[in-house]
C-alpha cells in the first residue's frame, strides 16, 4: 500500500474516532506535523509506529494497513 493510501486509512480512521490530529499526536506523544505527515503521505512509517497508531485508535493493524488474512 501507497503512503498515500496509508495516510488517508489513517485519517479515515481517526475521524472515526473523533480525533483531531492535535489531539491523536498528543495521545501517541509526537508532533501535529508528523502525524499531518503521515496523513499527507509525504513521511512513510515505520511497522513500529504504525502498531502505535493502530492501538492508539484501537483499531486492528491489519484492518489499518489493509492487510487481508
Amino acid at each position: 500500500m501507497g503512503s498515500n493510501q496509508l495516510g488517508n486509512r489513517i485519517r479515515s480512521f481517526r475521524k472515526l474516532k473523533g480525533y483531531t490530529q492535535q489531539s491523536l499526536s498528543e495521545k501517541m506523544g509526537v508532533s501535529l506535523s508528523f502525524v499531518g505527515s503521515l496523513e499527507r503521505g509525504t513521511r512513510t512509517p515505520t511497522e513500529p509506529v504504525l502498531r502505535r497508531i493502530a492501538s492508539t485508535l484501537q483499531v486492528d493493524y491489519d484492518e489499518l494497513c489493509a492487510i487481508n488474512k
